[in-house]
């Protein structure tokens, strides 16, 4: 809901739970008013007859009040826009008009012939925010554009939580107590990266349930920079957007204009959990394409076959993986070009002859006869220099005249800025997407920027920006030709995730480490703010030889990988009939809980720290708990599980147990689990009567 005051000076947006409201003054300062717990319009016109602050020497009244900073005038803090011109760096802007269409209000601004609106729109508690920036008068220097910058009530003793990882250790939540100057977190690399994901979250005393939380979230694919600013009198406020510095962003000629990604931001008084769950809904509504439709459990012929694939092979793996219950059939690398390793093929996406002689079509029909659906892996972005379109183009690529092109993987970056490079992976794309009836992509990207150069292009810099660009106008391409075709996002693992990427694939990879225990904590860092809907996770081989040789059972690996999209990695052709088996009872018990799991609202009820944890999802009358037992100390009993998100008047049969709890029990005394050394992992049941 959006309300303006009868001024049109005060603007307030509210959803169920929460407001946000800004002020313009006579002076057409921007000022933040509130972010929180739900107000009235007259509380926000009472905020806004305060006064700011008294002048301290050698500081600003503006710094941190101001809705949105800019470069220039009488401000110290971090700008979120920094322009460039030929006679002057800075923005001295004033206000122009506003526009209310439902929940989107418009604030416009303009510096000479910049125009400057500031975007805001309330998905139920998420505050979207982004900016348009229209150039009409002479060429432009965006140096940075950060799409929003959040103010902070004032608090002591702020806690900064945040997501840091790297390859295969992606996603680990830490917290750390924020202290006086900037933090900053980011990426260089050209996309999301494994190192941290782009979202932050402050609070001073909040648990998993209960307390105040603040969370802001990007939606931008490609370098990116959040930085959390503690100021010299204690407030705090947060900037971020695309560009991982302030040395270029792009040039706006006359008549150009550039809007920046979405950065939205939540308020939740209901702890960390609350908080999850606000933002997963939010994704589910909002953002993930389809997010309404179930996941199918899928089957990756990556681990079982690496390079070495054939069709008859393929359709072997076929046979095992239909046989327990798979639902979509993934071949992976290798079978494009002269993909026989990682050293040659990548850009020829041309189906492999020698391995498929009929193309892609036969073997997607016998699946599809199997009763699954068809799935293929790409890498459109990058290049080998063993191929052929890189010895017909090799200026396509991102390059330093006269440096050595640095190779990672074999590979080096197409330059998808370019309207040509652009249009030939459209061509490559849509073309095999029409030759077999192909149900599923998996788009990877397995390396970052390096070089990064555009020779001959009078703003090289704008590389960046456009990459992404580029990429996502191929996928809403792609997506609208063939709109039965879905899309998962892939970098190396869990390297481009984020709300922009999210908008446009089905569902993300969440790391190349299928270890079971080590994924525990990988998605309990992933839950914080991404659905189980969007969280793909396999089932591989053990012992798992693909990181760390540890032995896990079948059963363990299972649950692990059944708190999100259920899929399968492992060499079926190597697996017993007993194992068989019992994979295709895990299968026809996840499918029975999924609608659970992919929709319900998230609790995690103890974290992966050892000894026991668990997660729940509920849905209406229904609950299920996955629980693991990583370790367990002599002689010490396995605790109960405290549930949440019950009724505590109704009772609840447990199918599992066959037992009836009261919601009031399971709430305050638990649900015992019988775990132990040889039941290390189980999955309960719970439906109300």
């Amino acid at each position: 809901m959006l309300e303006i005051a009868d001024n049109g000076r005060t603007w307030l947006l509210s959803g169920p739970d929460s407001s946000y409201a800004v002020h313009l003054t006579e002076d057409d300062e921007l000022l933040h008013l509130h972010w929180g717990p739900r107000i009235a319009l007259a509380d926000a016109e009472a905020l806004a007859v305060r006064p700011l602050p008294d002048y301290r020497p050698f500081e600003s009244p503006l710094d941190g009040c101001e809705e949105y900073p800019v470069e220039g005038g009488p401000r110290f803090v971090r700008p979120a826009l920094s322009v460039r011109t030929e006679e002057r760096r800075g923005t001295e802007w004033h206000f122009e008009t506003y526009e209310a269409a439902g929940d989107h209000l418009r604030l416009g601004f303009r510096d000479g012939g910049l125009a400057i609106t500031l975007h805001y729109r309330m998905r139920d508690d998420v505050v979207e925010r982004w900016v348009t920036l229209d150039n009409e008068g002479p060429a432009l220097e965006l140096l940075r554009a950060d799409s929003a910058a959040w103010t902070l009530p004032e608090r002591e003793d702020w806690r900064l939580s945040q997501l840091h990882g790297r390859w295969a250790a992606e996603s680990r939540l830490t917290a750390s107590l924020l202290t006086y100057g900037e933090k900053i977190i980011g990426s260089r690399r050209g996309h999301t990266g494994h190192q941290h994901l782009p979202w932050v979250a402050l609070d001073t005393d909040a648990t998993e349930e209960h307390g105040e939380v603040y969370g802001c979230a990007l939606g931008w694919s490609g370098s990116w920079r959040i930085a959390v600013a503690q100021l010299p009198d204690a407030r705090v406020q947060i900037t971020g957007g695309a560009g991982h510095d302030d040395s270029g962003l792009l040039r706006l000629d006359a008549g150009e204009s550039y809007t920046t990604p979405v950065f939205a931001g939540l308020w939740s008084d209901g702890g960390f959990g609350g908080a999850s769950r606000a933002w997963h809904a939010y994704q589910r509504a909002y953002v993930i394409p389809d997010a309404d439709r179930d996941r199918p459990v899928l089957f990756n012929s990556w681990e079982a076959t690496e390079f070495d694939i054939s069709e008859e092979q393929q359709g072997t793996l076929a046979r095992r993986a239909a046989a327990i219950g798979v639902e979509l059939f993934v071949v992976d690398d290798g079978w494009f070009g002269k993909r026989t390793s990682d050293r040659a093929g990548l850009g020829d996406w041309t189906v492999n002859r020698d391995r498929f002689p009929n193309g892609l079509k036969p073997l997607a029909d016998y699946v599809h006869a199997l009763g699954m659906q068809f799935g293929i892996w790409v890498e459109p972005e990058m290049v080998n220099p063993d191929s052929e379109l890189y010895r017909a183009h090799p200026d396509w690529v991102q390059f330093q005249p006269g440096r050595k092109r640095t190779e990672f993987r074999n590979q080096l970056v197409l330059n998808l800025a370019r309207e040509d490079v652009q249009e030939y992976l459209w061509e490559q794309l849509d073309a095999l997407l029409s030759s077999a009836p192909i149900d599923y992509v998996k788009w990877d990207f397995n390396r970052c920027f390096t070089d990064v150069g555009w020779p001959g292009e009078p703003y090289p810099q704008r590389l960046w920006v456009d990459h992404v660009r580029a990429l996502y106008a191929l996928l809403d391409r792609l997506r609208a030709a063939h709109p039965d075709v879905a899309f998962e996002s892939c970098s190396g693992g869990g390297g481009r995730i984020d709300l922009g990427i999210m908008s446009r694939t089905d569902q993300v990879w969440t790391s190349d480490n299928t270890d079971p225990l080590d994924r525990l904590a990988i998605q309990h860092g992933f839950s914080q703010i991404h659905p189980a809907r969007v969280m793909a996770a396999w089932v591989t081989d053990s012992p798992n030889t693909q990181l760390n040789g540890r032995v896990s059972s079948l059963r363990f690996r299972f649950v692990s990988a059944m708190a999100g999209v259920l899929g399968v990695g492992g060499d079926l052709a190597q697996w017993t009939e007993e194992e068989l088996a019992e994979a295709g009872e895990w299968v026809g018990l996840y499918k029975e809980i999924r609608p659970l799991v992919q929709h319900g609202d998230l609790y995690r009820l103890r974290p992966p720290r050892g000894g026991l944890s668990a997660v729940q999802y509920v849905r209406g009358d229904e609950a299920v708990v996955l629980a693991w037992l990583q370790a367990q100390s002599y002689g010490e009993p396995v605790p109960a599980l405290r549930l949440r998100g019950l009724d505590p008047a109704a009772s609840y049969e447990c199918r599992e147990t066959g037992e009836v709890h009261r919601g009031a029990v399971l709430l305050h005394h638990g649900l015992r689990t019988g775990l132990r050394g040889d039941l290390d992992a189980a999955v309960f049941r719970l439906r109300r009567i």
